[in-house]
């Protein structure tokens, strides 16, 4: 999602304590454990010095989610946690496919405006229960019993910490990106997961976006061949209003993070959609990384030279941002392919997610609309563009799209592509499929923060190890956007949404 959203997390709690924003914000600067180097990934990067920290699983208390279906729901009903540009947008989709039974925001207008929304869709008879009461008030949310799923749109430091509460007690989570910014905080929401049963999911929307699902549906059938290399990541001048212009609540959270970690800080929405073509966790994994970053002088420059950042502003508390402007991050996969990982919120530059995807028959490039398919002919080397790359598009379109078309412009949120996520996250839990997008999926995609930081500190290329979030399932093939139309009223008019 552009950052029309709100996002955020960190350090680990006991069971059933969570940590005050100071708590939260003093352990953010110390990445979690370190991930182990690995071989060379690049000419001249540091040697191996040990594996990827993986812990073993408690027997009999951490049991994998792989294949894991939902219990199966007649009504699915949701609390939402965190109110702002995203949660208080994203509330009004998840009203038309479920029961908002609570809501939860720090400031109390947030809320009371939220449920007003909500009532006013005409959706459900009984209103939503707010939470306002401090940055704790979530805890009373989650320990409701007439909730199923919980869902996270806070700053990036929270996310941990309430997604490790909702399945402590008995919910499944969807979190904004990232599930966590942090190695032991990822490691922790994967094990919280295994022990109790409960399904937490990064609630990633590009996955959904028709082009990328055209994309997933061209690879199996095989249209590039033998899939060699991928590129994706996130490439959006946020500086104004996002960074400096107070788009956020706090205003500060997202800037800040620049002062606390070099790091690729928000890949996941090119990275998602190229690791499901390339079926990461599904027959092959991340394996290792090495980032390269450039220095940080975008935001000092802005702050400095902009007349809309006075001498006032907030911004000139702030630490020294230390987080290069330009990221690329090399991961190498098991299998001996490659994605190349890119992210860039600080420069002046287009939005672009930079996807790409290349395999031994055709090339593909999102962003620039262009296809080049062996199959075609060799046309002087000349790229299908236009009306001929959407005729090529267009023949692969993924069952859901036709499917929702009126629903998904009807609600809205980047095309469509936001309430196609959520109606696909309520269906599979309504007719007790297993996710699109698991617990292993999102705690990989988003590994790529702190591993980033990790490569990027010292001189030279330092190769990183990618933990093996699976534990041994990665090898299993298993179904994920390539599941046949299921059998669901909802999709023939006799159920909701029916406005």
């Amino acid at each position: 999602m552009s950052p029309n959203e709100a996002i955020p997390n960190e350090p680990t709690a006991a069971a059933g304590s969570h940590p005050s924003r100071r708590n939260v914000l003093k352990g953010v600067g110390a990445l979690g454990a370190a991930a182990g180097l690995g071989g060379a990934l690049l000419p001249g990067a540091a040697a191996s010095a040990a594996p990827a920290d993986e812990p073993a699983r408690i027997k009999g208390k951490e049991k994998s989610m792989v294949n894991v279906p939902f219990e199966g729901f007649d009504e699915v009903r949701v609390g939402i946690i965190g109110l702002g540009n995203r949660g208080g947008d994203q509330a009004m989709r998840w009203a038309a496919v479920s029961t908002i039974t609570a809501v939860c925001d720090i400031r109390p207008d947030h809320v009371a405006e939220t449920i007003s929304r909500v009532m006013a869709q005409g959706f459900q008879d009984k209103e939503p229960v707010g939470y306002s009461n401090g940055e704790e008030d979530f805890e009373r949310l989650v320990r409701r019993d007439d909730i199923d799923l919980i869902y996270v749109a806070t700053p990036w430091e929270w996310h941990h910490p309430m997604a490790k509460a909702a399945m402590e007690h008995g919910k499944h989570v969807a979190i904004e990106l990232p599930i966590a910014p942090h190695l032991d905080d990822i490691w922790d929401l994967v094990r919280t997961s295994e022990r109790t049963g409960k399904h937490c999911m990064l609630l990633e929307n590009v996955n959904y976006f028709r082009p990328e699902m055209q994309m997933f549906n061209m690879a199996k059938a095989g249209l590039f061949g033998e899939l060699q290399h991928a590129s994706g990541g996130y490439v959006h001048d946020l500086r104004w209003p996002y960074t400096f212009g107070g788009a956020y609540y706090p205003e500060h959270w997202r800037r800040r993070w620049q002062t606390r970690m070099n790091a690729a800080h928000y890949p996941m929405h090119g990275l998602g959609p190229v690791s499901a073509c390339l079926d990461i966790n599904r027959g092959d994994r991340f394996d290792e990384l090495v980032a390269v970053a450039s220095r940080p002088k975008a935001l000092a420059l802005f702050r400095e030279e902009d007349p809309r950042v006075g001498a006032d502003h907030p911004s000139w508390d702030d630490d020294p941002y230390i987080s290069g402007d330009r990221k690329q991050v090399f991961i190498k996969t098991v299998n001996d392919r490659f994605i190349r990982v890119e992210h860039d919120v600080n420069s002046p530059h287009p939005y672009s997610r930079e996807t790409t995807l290349t395999g031994t028959r055709g090339s593909l490039e999102l962003d620039n609309a262009r296809i080049y398919l062996e199959s075609l002919g060799h046309t002087n080397h000349a790229w299908r563009t236009g009306s001929a790359f959407s005729a090529i598009m267009n023949q692969h379109d993924h069952w859901i799209w036709p499917a929702l078309q009126n629903l998904a412009s009807q609600y809205g949120g980047h095309g469509g592509g936001d309430f196609i996520s959520i109606f696909r996250m309520v269906q599979l839990m309504r007719l007790g499929m297993t996710p699109d997008i698991d617990v292993y999926d999102s705690a990989a995609w988003c590994s790529v923060i702190p591993l980033s930081h990790e490569s990027l500190k010292g001189k030279g290329f330092k190769s990183v190890k990618v933990p093996d979030f699976t534990r041994g399932h990665w090898t299993q093939a298993r179904p994920t956007f390539d599941r046949p139309r299921p059998e669901d009223p909802w999709l023939d008019g006799n159920g909701r949404p029916r406005r």
